[in-house]
């Protein structure tokens, strides 16, 4: 839903707010603060009065892009265990932390500057990770895919110890190494 109106988007105003939240993440990622709006717009395929509409200042379109990026994160896990066994459900949602992780800290100086101007984009981003993981890795556990004594804490410090060595696109084969690697030390039957 658009802030502030209690019914939600038009779906081609919807899917113009997507492309744009998109856009926004490259292009933040690409230029840091310096990331001209229009740019951002032009590459979503949207006039600038478009996104203007939608995010009116340069903080709310960086804090709803992050949030956008959680947000696909978070909700990947319910559709991943729904389609694939719990142990690559869990390892298709690893990757997508992996790129996650690398949108957040391409997108580090923007963010900065949204904290800086006293919102938080952060708020319950931990508390909404940890639940996403939680709820692979228990389906995982009673798959009896991994093992149990592993908590979603320890899991989400490793994955965010790759994103911070391995994170970068040019880094991505090494960071699927590590990912699998990471996997296999929490097969069941490993202690």
């Amino acid at each position: 839903m658009a802030r502030g109106e209690g019914r939600p988007l038009r779906a081609d105003a919807q899917r113009n707010r997507d492309k744009i939240l998109a856009a926004a993440v490259r292009v933040f990622a690409e230029e840091g603060l310096d990331a001209h709006l229009e740019r951002i717009a032009r590459e979503a395929g949207v006039g600038t009065g478009t996104l203007y509409r939608n995010f009116p200042t340069r903080e709310l379109l960086i804090e709803a892009a992050y949030r956008n990026e959680l947000a696909r994160l978070c909700d990947a896990a319910p559709d991943l265990l729904a389609t694939l066994p719990p142990r690559q459900a869990l390892r298709a949602w690893m990757g997508r932390f992996i790129d996650y992780a690398n949108a957040k800290l391409g997108m580090a100086d923007a963010l900065r500057a949204v904290v800086a101007s006293g919102v938080n984009p952060y708020a319950q981003s931990h508390e909404m990770i940890q639940a996403a993981l939680s709820r692979l890795m228990e389906a995982a556990v009673a798959a009896g895919t991994i093992r149990p004594d592993v908590s979603a804490t320890d899991m989400f410090a490793g994955l965010t110890g790759i994103a911070l060595a391995s994170g970068k696109p040019e880094q991505r084969e090494q960071a699927e190494r590590l990912l699998d690697l990471t996997l296999d030390g929490l097969s069941a039957g490993r202690s």
